[in-house]
């Protein structure tokens, strides 16, 4: 289903509706959220391909009794320009195919070597998508972070609500670069940093991976940050470990137990997923014959602060010559260059 299919979508959204005509609709405040959030985007995307169809037809009419009118023809060729931008909008949402696409994400941030300045680095990362989500108009929370010693995080992780934004932010996962002037070194050496950045879609439940709750761990801590407000006095943090994987995952951003408890279950069973889904990849690959290479992976872009100023994506060779820019969140052309 694309965004320029009518008919599906028109179909989709009968049953969504009918969804939501349910006595116990509410019950499930988080199932009934998901559905609303679908609702919204299909009926928006109809609304925009019905908007555009009448616009084409009315230009085709303006064109006809145009004649030598320059004034009409201005206005056409505003028109069309419109028209082209928004038509270019629309087919950019085609490549949104993906099962998980429409998900919402949920994104993890470790600093890699590098020390002190690596952290910095996770950091400034870690803006960079509270400002793009920002930007999104999307809402961005931070679940868990672990503070470095002297500066920046050690790992974060993000759970961002919007419109197709895992399909839109899984072209962020991989190893992130930055070269700079150590502002952490007394002789100001030129520094290399490395962080990865893991998306995962947020998933209700693993339809292909049985939980068994005899193979969860949970532990609770008391919730820290960078101080005042932000510590906890009672262990209301959450971390839930699946025995069998080792994969684990934590929550301190609610203030209740459970909630923290139900968080963390949230990005566990998104991470049984995900690797149930690359278990499934490899096997295939081998099946094919194909060489499977397991590494942390070497950079997918590069932030050159210095001796020069560029940031520049190793995949689609896209680049920027205003690194601020992009620090500061605006990454859409590097994930339509990704997508595309």
């Amino acid at each position: 289903m694309t965004v320029f299919d009518l008919p599906e979508k028109g179909k989709r959204i009968k049953h969504l509706e009918k969804e939501t005509e349910r006595e116990n609709f509410w019950q499930d405040a988080e199932s009934a959220k998901k559905i609303m959030q679908e609702l919204e985007t299909l009926r928006g995307e109809i609304r925009e391909a019905s908007e555009l169809e009448t616009e084409i037809a009315n230009l085709a009419e303006m064109v006809q009794i145009a004649g030598n009118d320059e004034e009409l023809k201005k206005e056409i060729a505003k028109k069309l320009a419109e028209i082209e931008k928004r038509s270019e909008k629309l087919e950019f949402e085609t490549l949104f195919q993906g099962k998980y696409d429409r998900r919402n994400a949920i994104l993890s941030i470790h600093s890699g070597t590098g020390g002190t300045d690596a952290q910095d680095w996770a950091e400034m990362l870690l803006r960079m998508y509270l400002r793009y989500a920002e930007r999104k108009k999307w809402k961005a929370k931070i679940i868990s972070e672990t503070r470095g010693q002297e500066a920046g995080i050690k790992s974060a992780t993000l759970e961002i609500d919007g419109p197709l934004a895992y399909g839109h932010l899984k072209a962020e996962a991989g190893v992130h670069r930055l070269v700079r002037l150590s502002p952490f070194n007394s002789n100001n050496l030129r520094q290399t940093s490395f962080a990865l950045v893991e998306i995962l879609p947020e998933i209700d439940k693993i339809e292909e991976v049985e939980i068994n709750p005899a193979d969860l761990r949970i532990d609770t801590f008391r919730a820290g940050g960078a101080g005042g407000q932000h510590v906890n006095k009672t262990s209301s943090a959450a971390r839930i470990t699946h025995i069998p994987t080792g994969l684990s995952a934590s929550s301190q951003s609610e203030r209740s137990q459970l909630q923290n408890k139900e968080q963390a279950m949230k990005i566990l069973k998104a991470k049984l997923n995900q690797r149930y889904l690359k278990e499934q990849e490899e096997k295939e690959k081998k099946l094919k014959g194909k060489h499977i290479e397991v590494q942390w992976g070497s950079q997918i872009r590069s932030y050159v602060l210095h001796p020069y100023k560029l940031v520049k994506d190793h995949r689609t060779k896209f680049e920027s010559k205003n690194p601020e820019e992009v620090l500061d969140g605006k990454i859409d052309e590097f994930i339509e260059a990704y997508l595309k």
